[in-house]
């Protein structure tokens, strides 16, 4: 896969660069901070109902378990951390 970046600018490829490759890592840094925090949701909930965050997902999607208020933040929590887990991915696999 590959890029082009279209920008009619008076900076130099060395400044975009730098402003691209600062973006990317930050965004990198919210991901990490976004996995830590959602991987601490659900390890919680998961001490307190004795099933991975895997089950609970799966039970939650094909309605195999209670829609109690605590599963749907343990449902979105997961999805979150799927998420987040998916773009940091991305974005690790992103190179100048």
């Amino acid at each position: 896969m590959s890029f082009t970046l279209n920008i009619e600018t008076s900076f130099s490829s060395q400044e975009m660069t730098e402003a691209i490759r600062s973006a990317l890592e930050h965004e990198k840094h919210v991901a990490k901070y976004k996995i830590k925090r959602y991987s601490t949701i659900c390890k919680n909930f998961e001490t307190k109902f004795g099933f991975s965050s895997a089950e609970l997902r799966t039970k939650f999607e094909t309605a195999n378990t209670s829609k109690e208020s605590s599963f749907f933040d343990w449902y979105a929590a997961k999805r979150g951390l799927d998420h987040w887990n998916k773009r940091l991915e991305i974005l690790s696999g992103i190179s100048f």
